[in-house]
């Protein structure tokens, strides 16, 4: 639910700034809002509920309510008690607790203040398969001056929606390979005015994955009367150019959630006061009605929803070799090897190897990554200042998989390339 921190956000941006020139305002009677951010589906997982609190600066960090007490009861009056995580996160127990289809849960709050609060009853209803998730070539316009993109669309197709839940959202979560293009292949054992001593890392590790979860809002309905299912769901637009998902191996998981017409109506007025403009002609932020209230005050305003849904699922596997046919627009690096000697420091007398390599290193900003010799042979051992050509150096974001992304392969991920 990371659109609702983002509409918080905006709601306040929109009360603090006018067209004309920046205003923060003084908020002398702001009134902190609970925030819950909560899903339960039939997933064998832990489930997580989040609260936060609103803030009355525009750069303030939400605060994490920590000290409550969580609860979730179901049809049946069972009760299942949620254990405090961390960073406002309170978890329930995968072993003890989950969702079943056809049964109604309730979430209850009960804060150190003495406030509690309670969320409507809600059913989880069954939801429809998911047909297929594929890609295409697409275009997209984006940005402030409305430019157009050419780039690749993930879509979907769900199966039949006959008898079941017509309304729908989806969420992703999307990890891909690439390939550090500044990875470190030598070690500089020692390096003087005279020698130097290099060996070669045991492996090149160049590989890594990154990881990206979905934070729009993605919302459809199959209308009842017209076609009973849905065909052609935009999930994820990649622009190549922007991106390095597709340059290796690309793989996103699609999850599809059965919502209710009251939580449907709820995602779409949050979605509307997202998409607002800044203009005075734009869609004026309006109250999106939650959910979740205090049981004692009815005037009390609480953000969020408390989600209750099946899920489907489905996840699919992209090389770069399967987007040839597309002819897309590839992907440009901005890493460089930085190669130096002291010929590139013609007004610097004292410039060595060994210096222009301790400038480097000592910055704290580079990774030693190869040295490059006047003649062909291995650049293993010890090697004379006068057989040495260049010493290559990368950016640390270039040659270190814990800077951009991580170097574990995933547990589910399947080499296809």
């Amino acid at each position: 639910m990371k659109a609702i921190i983002r509409i918080i956000a905006f709601l306040f941006l929109v009360a603090s700034s006018s067209c004309i020139d920046p205003y923060v305002p003084n908020l002398k009677n702001f009134n902190s809002l609970l925030v819950v951010e909560g899903l339960i589906t039939n997933e064998n997982s832990s489930y997580k509920i989040k609260l936060s609190r609103t803030f009355g600066q525009a750069n303030s960090i939400p605060e994490n309510v920590t000290d409550a007490n969580v609860f979730i009861t179901d049809g049946d009056g069972i009760k299942t008690d949620l254990q405090y995580s961390n960073n406002g996160f309170y978890k329930t127990d995968s072993t003890s607790f989950s969702g079943v289809i056809g049964q109604k849960y309730t979430m209850h709050i009960l804060t150190s203040d003495g406030k509690e609060y309670k969320s409507d009853e809600c059913m989880m209803v069954p939801v429809t398969g998911i047909d297929k998730v594929y890609y295409e070539k697409g275009d997209e316009i984006s940005g402030t001056l409305g430019e157009s993109f050419t780039g690749l669309k993930i879509l979907l197709n769900s199966t039949e929606t006959t008898g079941m839940n017509e309304y729908f959202r989806w969420t992703f979560e999307e990890v891909w390979k690439f390939i550090l293009p500044g990875a470190q292949q030598y070690v500089c054992t020692y390096i003087d005015p005279d020698t130097s001593f290099f060996e070669s890392v045991p492996f090149l590790n160049n590989v890594c994955w990154k990881k990206n979860e979905s934070g729009d809002i993605i919302i459809n309905s199959a209308l009842p009367g017209g076609v009973n299912f849905i065909n052609g769901q935009e999930i994820q637009f990649i622009n190549p150019i922007e991106s390095d998902r597709l340059t290796q191996e690309y793989s996103i998981l699609v999850k599809q959630y059965s919502i209710s017409n009251t939580e449907y109506d709820f995602w779409n007025n949050l979605k509307k006061v997202g998409e607002a403009g800044g203009d005075i002609f734009a869609l004026q932020p309006f109250t999106v009605i939650s959910n979740i209230h205090n049981v004692n005050n009815n005037n009390e305003r609480v953000l969020g929803y408390f989600e209750v849904s099946a899920v489907s699922q489905k996840r699919i596997f992209i090389t770069s070799h399967d987007l040839d046919p597309l002819y897309l627009p590839h992907y440009q690096t901005d890493c460089v090897l930085i190669r130096r000697s002291p010929d590139d420091y013609p007004g610097d007398l004292t410039a060595t190897f060994d210096k222009i390599y301790r400038w480097f290193m000592d910055s704290g900003n580079y990774i030693f990554v190869k040295p490059e010799l006047k003649n062909d042979n291995s650049p293993v051992g010890l090697i004379t200042v006068n057989n040495l050509l260049k010493l290559d150096f990368s950016l640390k974001p270039c040659a270190l998989c814990n800077l951009t992304g991580f170097p574990a392969k995933p547990d589910f991920w399947v080499d296809l390339e």
